[in-house]
């Protein structure tokens, strides 16, 4: 009679258990908070202590099916326990520079997708944020794949001009910062009295210790709008500004305005090809292939057609990556590194950045339509820098395990105001630019050290593009009748260097590099200085009777610094 009962009440039970199990697995099917999907429960086993009835045998298979619709419903309520990549491929971008690659700019990218493409660290790269989207049924569907990021499909870290870190400490999806420090000590063999150094845009003073930059800054991005801030402390914020004629046409100092300030932009991404960037504000040029930051390159100080080109423009650039091997960038600016136009005419140009591959790299920069001679309207500027870089040698495992090489040549003229563009006619001398500049690395050690040997040579009759040497304070808009820069002024220059670079991180570089400068004509400190006695006199640049600077055709000088990037 009790066994009668028992076999009674399996019935019952088995209803209970399943209601029960039908109600928990609607409460784990509604949970979306839950990262892991609840374990499955174990198949209900009963032994009969006698044969079932055929009703029985009914109630049992229906449990069965209803513990897999459980099964089934819990592992659809729990779409987060998809694979990490998977997840991380539909998150939203966040922010390069590139800076620093040759101005390589876009909203960012994530921090797995900086592992990978550690050469646009300093510069922002565009990614396509992949999102669910609902399909006519109602059910999730992931869209297509987003388009890849430019220059991302390679390390490009060993490129002259780019920086070498990887990772971005303290990177957020709305911030990412970035902290530089160039710190010097120049040895003049020649010893100036005044322990100062010219013609160069890198190099300042000579036998001290001198904070040439300190920049702190990085790169906003939101809602695909971005922005870009780098200050500039110490000798840059003085040499700079002082090498730019145009804040001397109007009113509002400019060259106070900017004076602390390398880049300065907003703009906005659009999502459209491999990315499109519009920005406006003070951005790097990247003509001469050289950065702006010592940093970046493979040697301090960079030859002429470099240290003599612009570093930067104030202007409107346009990004277009149609592919992700590709950019051109057209640029319309106030003039040829300048904060405000020389004359009526505002400069146009463009850059064509090229990466078919891993080891090649090359890039292109037209400058064109600029007046930019100061209060000689008419006088309009022309002119092509040309790079190509090539990663001939890569071999990890062994002791030298890498080698590249940078060729650049660069041609232009200005025709117009009382000149003509190669060649001596009615309308005036020549006025032209022509050279050239080669660089080859080698690291050893696994990247621990590295080893350049460079140089170059440039034809510039008239001038225009020859930095002044400040001589009793002489600036660009100022000149001085010590050093003039009239049409059909001669002046041939040439260079070589070599550089020995210890970089035990990828956030510092210990760098000692010894460089020959020489001129045709006398250029360079000599050691009397280019300082009258006592000090400037009278207006910059202006003449001093008695005074004449001590100027040499050549110079020989030992650089050491210790350059910092986070």
């Amino acid at each position: 009679m009790r066994i009668f009962k028992w076999k009674r009440l399996v019935p019952v039970i088995l209803v209970g258990l399943c209601c029960a199990s039908v109600l928990r697995a609607l409460a784990f099917a509604g949970d979306d908070d839950k990262e892991k999907p609840p374990t499955k429960p174990a198949a209900t086993k009963i032994e009969a202590p006698a044969p079932l009835t055929e009703r029985e045998r009914l109630l049992l298979d229906r449990v069965e099916q209803l513990e897999k619709r459980v099964a089934d419903l819990e592992g659809k309520g729990n779409p987060s326990a998809a694979s990490g990549a998977d997840a991380a491929a539909v998150q939203p971008a966040a922010t390069t520079p590139v800076a620093s690659t040759a101005g390589v700019a876009a909203p960012g990218i994530t921090s797995a997708a900086k592992a990978t493409s550690p050469d646009l660290l300093s510069k922002d790269t565009p990614l396509a944020a992949v999102q669910p989207q609902a399909t006519d049924k109602g059910k999730l569907a992931t869209s297509k794949a987003p388009a890849s990021a430019p220059f991302a499909f390679a390390d490009f870290t060993w490129l002259n001009g780019n920086p070498r870190t990887k990772q971005v400490p303290l990177d957020t999806e709305f911030f990412t910062p970035e902290i530089r420090s160039d710190v010097d000590y120049i040895y003049d063999f020649r010893h100036p009295k005044d322990d100062t150094i010219g013609g160069s845009s890198e190099v300042f003073r000579s036998n001290e210790v001198q904070l040439t930059q300190l920049g702190v800054g990085g790169d906003f991005h939101y809602d695909n709008v971005r922005a870009r801030v780098m200050t500039q402390f110490g000798l840059y914020s003085e040499t700079t500004p002082r090498n730019d004629a145009s804040p001397s046409r109007g009113q509002w100092n400019l060259a106070d305005a900017y004076r602390y300030l390398s880049e300065a932009y907003g703009g906005y991404h659009f999502n459209v090809m491999h990315g499109i960037n519009v920005d406006a504000g003070i951005f790097m040029s990247y003509v001469g292939l050289f950065s702006y930051y010592q940093f970046d390159n493979w040697a301090y100080q960079p030859s002429y057609v470099s240290s003599n080109t612009p570093w930067f423009f104030n202007g409107v650039r346009v990004q277009i990556f149609p592919t992700e091997h590709l950019k051109i960038e057209p640029w319309f600016v106030n003039g040829w590194q300048s904060y405000g136009r020389f004359n009526n005419r505002p400069g146009i140009g463009f850059q064509i950045l090229w990466r078919p591959n891993g080891w090649l790299s090359i890039l292109g920069n037209q400058y064109m339509l600029g007046e930019d001679a100061l209060n000689t309207p008419g006088r309009v500027r022309y002119h092509t820098d040309d790079s190509i870089e090539v990663k001939y040698y890569d071999n990890p495992e062994r002791f030298l395990d890498k080698a590249a090489f940078s060729l650049t040549g660069d041609l232009g003229c200005e025709h117009g105001g009382g000149v003509s563009c190669y060649t001596n006619s009615a309308k005036g001398p020549k006025q032209d630019f022509l050279g050239f500049m080669f660089y080859n690395r080698v690291w050893f050690d696994h990247d621990l050290f590295g080893l350049t040997i460079g140089g170059g040579k440039i034809n510039n009759p008239g001038r225009y593009l020859v930095l002044l040497p400040p001589i009793n304070g002489a600036t660009a808009s100022s000149g001085t009748p010590y050093f003039t820069e009239n049409p059909g002024d001669p002046y041939k220059a040439w260079d070589m260097s070599g550089t020995f670079d210890y970089m035990p991180s990828q956030y510092i570089t210990f760098r000692w590099e010894y460089n020959y400068r020489a001129a045709n004509v006398p250029y360079f400190s000599g050691p009397g200085g280019v300082t009258p006695p006592g000090g400037n006199q009278g207006a910059p640049g202006s003449f001093v009777p008695g005074f004449a600077p001590d100027l040499r055709k050549n110079e020989n000088r030992l650089n050491m610094a210790i350059l910092v990037k986070f």
